[in-house]
């Protein structure tokens, strides 16, 4: 064998080694690379039909449906009350009465006047009589040639001054009348009685106290308070964005916290058309409107009483069995062929993330209603299809085509 065969001949174990070992380092060096590639830690869902109900809440009192204020109608002393708070009156019945001396006086007054004006009117009548025949008997001498024309103007002047006379006392008369009139309204304002069937919700004068008339600047006295207890109400007020859903007839669920553990329910009867007022104080500030909603109760316990604080859940919208995913699932990107000069709304999109071959892929969906932490979807996805509901950070960093790598979901529902 000659010197450089044997050369290669001794060479060749360490040649394949060293093949060995580059192609092994080779594999190896892949597999990192591949490993290098970033993954993001998600938990996912799927797809899935159920119920959903969707609940608008708010927050005031309960309010009985008819609730009247007795306030002083003519100023006056309070010289007898014939109720106690919480007492149940009728339609009718007697409530409290005011000093009545001074316009019984008034009444007697313009009652003198009419039956003296009255007797003036007789007299003032007679005289009409007697000038008027006087006067035409001037006319008939007048006509005779066998007066001047002077006496017959005086005549008809005593004449028309007996009509006038008359005519002032006739107007005198009717003035009495009608001040006559407006005393024994007054009159009959300090008597009050109940003017519906209900309880006597608050008494806030005693016998002795002056009750006053309300001005522009001041309210005047509220004596007492009647409610009919067997209609009541929740007065709650709900927000702007939430109101536009809220429709007369709707199912509303009613806790009150005074009784803790019972649910009333309710439909809604008033919806506010305009917004509640606020203090002006920060008209400038931009805040969120309130409005008027009223839920009446089916059923009302005899426990509740106006003014306890309640909450109302009204039932805006149902759905059976319909495709639904978390809430916390959908996320808004920037269309991919969105024009950089519209509007931020019009370059986006929303939807949801869903898992294929290990990554992941951006769908656009419809919604529909929103249901507790489940939101409907319309259009979009699938029955059974996997989607990435969080966590949070996760959901920011996703794009299209990005590594994930699942972790067990907390909860009742699998990944």
């Amino acid at each position: 064998m000659s010197e450089k065969a044997s050369f290669f001949k001794r060479r060749k174990k360490p040649l394949i080694i060293g093949a060995v070992v580059i192609v092994l380092g080779a594999i190896i060096y892949g597999n990192l690379q591949a490993r290098r590639e970033k993954s993001v830690q998600v938990t996912v869902d799927k797809v899935k039909r159920q119920d959903l109900t969707s609940i608008v809440s708010a927050s005031g009192e309960i309010k009985p449906k008819k609730n009247i204020n007795i306030s002083a109608q003519v100023p006056g002393r309070i010289v007898k009350i014939g109720v106690i708070e919480g007492q149940e009156v009728k339609a009718g019945q007697f409530l409290l009465q005011l000093d009545a001396t001074q316009y019984e006086a008034n009444a007697d007054r313009d009652r003198n006047f009419i039956r003296a004006s009255n007797a003036d009117l007789i007299q003032s009548e007679a005289r009409l009589q007697r000038d008027k025949n006087s006067y035409d008997r001037q006319q008939k001498l007048f006509d005779d040639n066998l007066i001047s024309k002077d006496t017959l103007e005086a005549a008809k002047a005593q004449y028309d001054v007996s009509v006038a006379q008359t005519n002032a006392i006739n107007f005198q008369i009717k003035q009495a009348e009608a001040s006559l009139k407006s005393t024994l309204d007054s009159l009959a304002k300090t008597t009050y009685t109940s003017p519906i069937d209900g309880i006597v919700t608050s008494l806030q004068v005693e016998e002795g106290e002056t009750a006053i008339i309300g001005t522009m600047n001041n309210p005047g006295t509220v004596m007492l308070t009647i409610a009919d207890l067997s209609v009541m109400e929740v007065e709650v007020q709900v927000d702007e964005t939430d109101v536009i859903g809220v429709g007369l007839g709707q199912d509303a669920k009613v806790r009150v916290d005074a009784l803790p553990g019972t649910v009333f329910k309710g439909k809604v009867t008033e919806i506010g058309s305009s917004a509640i007022q606020k203090s002006t104080l920060n008209a400038s500030t931009q805040e969120s409107k309130d409005f008027k909603v009223v839920v009446t109760l089916q059923d009302p316990s005899h426990k509740l009483k106006p003014g306890l604080s309640a909450s109302a859940d009204v039932i805006v919208a149902e759905r059976q069995m319909v495709p639904a995913v978390p809430i916390s699932s959908l996320v808004l990107r920037e269309k991919p062929d969105a024009d950089k000069n519209a509007p931020a709304a019009a370059r986006e999109q929303e939807g949801v993330y869903t898992v294929e071959a290990g990554r992941a892929k951006f769908a656009s969906v419809e919604k529909g209603i929103t249901g507790g932490m489940m939101i409907e979807i319309t259009s979009g996805l699938k029955e059974g299809q996997e989607i990435v509901t969080g966590p949070y950070a996760s959901l920011r960093e996703l794009k299209d085509g990005v590594l994930i790598k699942t972790e067990a979901k907390k909860g009742p529902a699998t990944t």
